[in-house]
């Protein structure tokens, strides 16, 4: 069976996002000391082509690109980025991809939530506020490349890429080996194009990234708490139980540490430890981030 135009064009404007964001991030990279893993780079840490990260179920995702603190070509550091590049054509589909980026790396970010990685998403073409807000929600930063801007930078070549559901096939599929048989040259200059009419938010997404990054230690909170525990069958006997306790009582057992680390950029990284072994473990760990 043919390989349907759409599924090549979609194929052709994913190389391009990643083609244009990619020397932004390896930049980054390289500036800020970091590793970067992406699916195209052969690397003897993992097995295969893909960037695999195991959730805290077991279960495995595949990822565009992530940014490692002490990786190396052999070596799977700690994670401390993960960007998600996607296009959709039409925003009836916009939410579900948006589910699906949220799905891949979320419980990643959820395993490695003392590092608190920072969570990108590159989108392209057709999507909806909502879906956008939806990721944004949840922590996503986002960048978009609305529709307009991707055919007005193959227009800016001669190139027409614009398509929907009434495109004739045998037009659409000749617009589409237009794109892929452009000389190097051309492509580049449409990727220019397209970075330059989305300039101001990729600089914003790479500020939020270093800012995210670069972040300093303000204030480190470390509570000790004491009690025994009261257990109540209804909400009156645990609101009588709150109005007649002595808050200046200190009685009971020792029930663990809780712990909060502030940093200068508005973030923080909590814990609760029973053991003191793990509290200095988990400072220690946010030190070495």
């Amino acid at each position: 069976m043919a390989e349907s135009p759409a599924h090549k064009f979609g194929q052709l404007i994913g190389n391009l996002l990643e083609e244009l964001v990619e020397p932004f991030l390896a930049d980054f990279a390289s500036k800020s000391g970091l590793y970067l893993d992406y699916q195209k780079k052969p690397r003897p840490a993992r097995r295969g082509k893909k960037v695999t990260w195991e959730d805290p179920y077991g279960n495995v995702h595949d990822l565009d690109y992530v940014l490692e603190r002490d990786g190396t070509e052999d070596r799977i550091g700690t994670p401390v980025a993960f960007v998600e590049v996607a296009w959709r054509r039409y925003t009836k589909h916009s939410r579900n991809k948006a589910q699906e980026i949220q799905g891949a790396v979320l419980p990643i970010a959820e395993k490695h939530q003392w590092s608190n990685p920072f969570l990108g998403a590159v989108l392209a073409g057709e999507f909806t506020d909502g879906s956008i807000e939806q990721l944004s929600s949840l922590g996503f930063h986002v960048i978009y490349f609305p529709y307009e801007t991707i055919t007005r930078a193959f227009l800016s070549q001669g190139m027409n890429a614009a398509f929907d559901e009434s495109t004739p096939i045998a037009e659409f599929r000749k617009r589409v080996k237009a794109i892929e048989n452009a000389p190097v040259e051309t492509m580049q200059e449409v990727k220019r194009h397209l970075g330059n009419e989305n300039r101001a938010q990729i600089y914003r997404f790479l500020s939020s990234l270093n800012k995210r990054l670069a972040r300093m230690i303000e204030r480190i909170v470390v509570m000790p708490l004491y009690g025994r525990s009261n257990e109540f069958d209804s909400i009156d006997e645990a609101l009588s139980f709150i109005d007649h306790h002595s808050a200046v009582e200190v009685e009971g057992d020792f029930r663990r540490y809780e712990v909060q680390v502030l940093f200068s950029n508005g973030d923080k990284a909590e814990g609760s430890f029973k053991e003191k072994e793990k509290v200095l473990g988990f400072l220690k760990f946010v030190a070495n981030q």
